[in-house]
């Protein structure tokens, strides 16, 4: 077929690379930048901070409330962090430095989902495309001003 099965999107956030890669490698902190609205909260014994082969849990909802347990597969400290959960596809963020601070690409990469077509079938791709770039302004205002909006 030949076709990517990944969808990202970047942003330049004026602030320190190592200092995004933290905020996104402490678990606590996805339900503040989730920019779909379905990370609902953190659930209890995650770990500090993430690292290769790490395992984290989520409450989340999309129509109905539900947990999944994701697990650190990509890991370059300061560089590149991804997880995945039981279906397979990969949430991927890569930080590199560029004039005016840290760009910031974060891709759902289904190449790796046991069930590709259903993902496809499913919209995620498109629908994921628009909450990433909220997750990266989320993580922009949390970086740069402490908060972030409410929804």
């Amino acid at each position: 077929m030949g076709r990517e099965r990944k969808v990202s999107t970047s942003r330049v956030i004026s602030a320190d690379r190592q200092a995004l890669f933290d905020l996104v490698a402490d678990p606590r902190v996805h339900p503040l930048i989730d920019g779909s609205g379905t990370v609902t909260g953190a659930r209890d014994g995650l770990p500090e901070r993430l690292s290769l082969g790490a395992r984290f849990g989520m409450d989340m909802k999309a129509g109905a409330p539900y947990r999944v347990t994701n697990t650190v597969v990509e890991f370059e400290e300061g560089e590149l962090i991804a997880w995945r959960h039981f279906s397979g596809h990969r949430w991927r963020y890569r930080f590199r430095d560029v004039n005016g601070g840290t760009e910031v690409t974060e891709t759902f990469d289904w190449s790796t989902a046991r069930i590709k077509r259903a993902v496809e079938l499913a919209g995620f791709p498109e629908r994921n495309l628009r909450a990433m770039e909220a997750t990266l302004r989320r993580l922009d205002r949390l970086a740069t001003t402490g908060s972030v909006e409410h929804r």
